[in-house]
């Protein structure tokens, strides 16, 4: 069992991690678990966690480990809005199909701030790719 562990372990918390390392070679052959360090994928922060002193490699394994979270995150941004894309489609299927004119009148307003609010952010980041697009060329 001990072989195939990882030689370190991430716990991870909403702004990143809390870095353990982990030792199978022991007398008891238990699990053990030394919290080494505290990891902030915000600011790049990497804490040793109480007097401890990180080694090279230990950094080296955060920072990849680091690295590997910030791109893992980023594809779930996406993929959370393409989700929320497909449930737009949803909703306005169900609008036109299946919603009662009570439920129409306790969604409507709502959606339509929040679709004009969506709208406006789009459009000018749009207008903003573009005007830097024709300042590049």
């Amino acid at each position: 069992m001990g072989a195939d562990l990882p030689d370190y372990y991430f716990r991870v918390r909403e702004n990143g991690a809390l870095v353990f390392r982990v030792d199978t070679e022991n007398r008891q052959r238990r699990i053990e678990m030394d919290q080494i360090a505290v990891v902030n994928i915000r600011n790049g922060e990497i804490k040793p966690h109480g007097d401890r002193s990180l080694s090279d490699e230990d950094i080296d394994v955060i920072r990849e480990w680091m690295a590997e979270r910030q791109a893992t995150l980023a594809a779930r941004d996406v993929d959370d809005i393409l989700r929320a894309v497909d449930h737009l489609n949803l909703t306005t299927q169900w609008a036109q199909s299946r919603a009662t004119d009570e439920q129409l009148e306790a969604v409507t307003d709502a959606l339509l701030l929040a679709m004009h609010d969506l709208r406006g952010v789009l459009v000018r980041r749009k207008a903003d790719r573009l005007m830097k697009g024709d300042e590049d060329s």
